[in-house]
Parts: C-alpha cells; structure tokens; sequence
C-alpha cells in the first residue's frame, strides 16, 4: 500500500473519530476549543504520521492523550505510541478519563504547565 493510501486511511479514521469523541475526550475539548485555555491553538484527533494524537498543539509540539479504562490492559501498547511520538520531537502528556472527569481546573493547569516548560526548551 502507498503512502498516499494509508495517510487517506488515517485521515478517515481521524475524521471519524472526531465525530464519536468519548465523554471525557468531549469535556476536555469543549474547554481547549477556540483557543479557550490561554490563547493556545488545539487540534482534536489529529494524524501526526500514522498514528492519531487526541489532542495536539503545535506550537509546543504537545501531544495530549486520554486514557480510558482499556488504557489498563495495554500500558506496552502505550508506551511505545508515547515513544513513537518523542521519536519525532514530540512531548506527551497523559490523563485517564477520570482525571479529565473529576478534576478538569488539574487537568488544564498541567497542559498550560506542559506548554510553559516547552517555551523553555
């Protein structure tokens, strides 16, 4: 399969699950959208190469990513996204569902601090 192919693929894919976020992807969303949190630009479900960061933010090169309960029973899977990511000069934050649900004022001081610590860099 071409390179041209599978972005296609992976653009389908983020575009369909745009469409379906869960509840929490949803909540945090609502809050990043329009640049809300402090001027910052976010993307939802965004293809960076083959694989599709939840969240994105450009200008820092963040990479948000939430969790939800299968994110239990898949930690090497994950780490080695996460790996995949800081591989191309990524920087990865991630929340569990319940975090993003229970705690979102926690949530979005840690992703200003995450970008905070980018402008450092």
């Amino acid at each position: 399969m071409g390179n041209s192919r599978k972005f296609e693929k992976v653009n389908i894919r983020a575009r369909e699950l745009r469409r379906n976020l869960t509840e929490a992807e949803g909540r945090l969303w609502s809050r990043l959208r329009n640049r809300q949190l402090g001027g910052l630009k976010f993307r939802r479900q965004h293809p960076i190469g083959p694989i599709i960061a939840d969240f994105y933010c450009a200008e820092y090169r963040l990479v948000i990513e939430i969790d939800g309960d299968i994110h239990e029973t898949q930690t090497e899977q994950d780490l080695a996204r996460t790996m995949q990511f800081e591989d191309h000069g990524f920087r990865v934050i991630r929340f569990r569902n319940s975090q993003v649900e229970d705690e979102i004022e926690l949530v979005l001081t840690d992703i200003v601090a995450a970008c905070s610590k980018g402008s450092e860099t």
